[in-house]
C-alpha cells in the first residue's frame, strides 16, 4: 500500500502546514478547502448543519465569528492523524473577544481530501461555548 501511505503523507502534509500557517497569523486551513467543499458542523447550535460550498461556510461562520473576536483564534495542535483521503485533526483554539471576555474551544476536524483539496469536512467541537460567544458578542461593533 505505498501509493496509500504516499496520500496519507501528502495529505497530512497539507493540512498540517495550513494550521502552521494559521497559528503564524499567515493564513489557514480554510484555504484548504475546494469551492464546492461541503462543511458540517455537529451538534444542537443553530449553526449546526451542512454548508454547501466554501463561501456559504466563510460567510455564514467564520465572516461573523472572526467579527466578534479582538484577536484571531490561535490553534494547538494536539493530535494530525491521516486514514488514506482523511485527515483528522485535534486542536485547542484559543482567542480573545471583543467584550475581553476569553473565547477557549477544542476541536476536531475530519477533512476528506482529493487532489490537495478538502472537499468534506465534520467538525466536533463544544457548541455550547460557541454559541454563547455568538449570542454574547454581536458581530458588528
Amino acid at each position: 500500500m505505498a501509493g496509500t501511505s504516499a496520500l496519507e503523507a501528502k495529505n497530512r502534509s497539507l493540512v498540517q502546514a495550513s494550521f502552521d500557517r494559521w497559528k503564524n497569523g499567515a493564513g489557514g486551513p480554510f484555504e484548504l478547502l475546494a469551492p464546492e467543499a461541503e462543511w458540517t458542523i455537529v451538534g444542537s447550535s443553530p449553526l449546526s448543519k451542512t454548508y454547501r460550498g466554501r463561501q456559504e461556510f466563510l460567510d455564514e461562520v467564520i465572516g461573523p465569528f472572526n467579527a466578534r473576536l479582538e484577536r484571531p483564534l490561535v490553534p494547538t495542535v494536539r493530535g494530525l492523524y491521516a486514514d488514506g483521503e482523511m485527515v483528522i485533526i485535534l486542536f485547542d483554539g484559543s482567542a480573545s473577544a471583543k467584550d475581553g471576555q476569553p473565547y477557549r474551544n477544542t476541536y476536531t476536524w475530519y477533512f476528506r481530501m482529493r487532489d490537495g483539496k478538502a472537499v468534506e469536512v465534520v467538525a466536533f467541537f463544544d457548541t455550547k461555548v460557541f454559541d454563547e460567544l455568538w449570542t454574547r458578542v454581536p458581530a458588528k461593533p
